[in-house]
């Protein structure tokens, strides 16, 4: 698609795509809300101009379920309730994937260093249950990816 040279990523995402799920915080990249993935590394598509990611993959909050089916990060979200308000959970939940798929065993310090890092905030204070909700999931993650390891595994005797 054609985009101007100074539109945002976010603004693409939700105004020409209508990809909705990511959100507008801040503005200036401090909170999190329109965090998105491009290859798999976090960034924040409010300060991401569109034209720099002609190509590349990107995935938001829409593109995590399969089908019915939702990603074992949002699963966990929900049963850890580690959310209140909901407009940060989007952020939050992409940040996790990217976490988990760079340190797939994360300990608790690790979550919340993490989490700071990218500056994902929720001003819901909800923090205790998401951490215990990434926690979970990356262990749910763990789990399957042994699981299919060593159904792989099994198969190819």
């Amino acid at each position: 698609m054609d985009v101007a040279s100074d539109d945002t990523l976010l603004t693409v995402l939700r105004d020409t795509l209508d990809l909705t799920g990511t959100k507008y915080g801040c503005g200036e990249g401090q909170c999190g809300a329109c965090t998105v993935l491009a290859d798999g590394q976090a960034i924040k598509s409010c300060q991401a101009k569109a034209v720099q990611y002609q190509g590349r993959a990107m995935t938001t909050i829409e593109g995590l379920a399969r089908g019915d089916r939702l990603h074992p990060i949002q699963e966990a979200f929900l049963e850890h309730e580690a959310l209140q308000c909901g407009f940060c959970t989007p952020g939050m939940i992409m940040s996790a994937v990217a976490l988990l798929a760079a340190t797939p065993h994360p300990s608790e310090a690790q979550i919340v260093a993490a989490m700071d890092k990218s500056r994902n905030m929720c001003r819901c204070c909800a923090y205790p249950r998401i951490v215990a909700a990434i926690k979970t999931a990356g262990q749910r993650l763990a789990a399957n990816g042994s699981r299919r390891e060593h159904e792989v595994a099994h198969a190819r005797r």
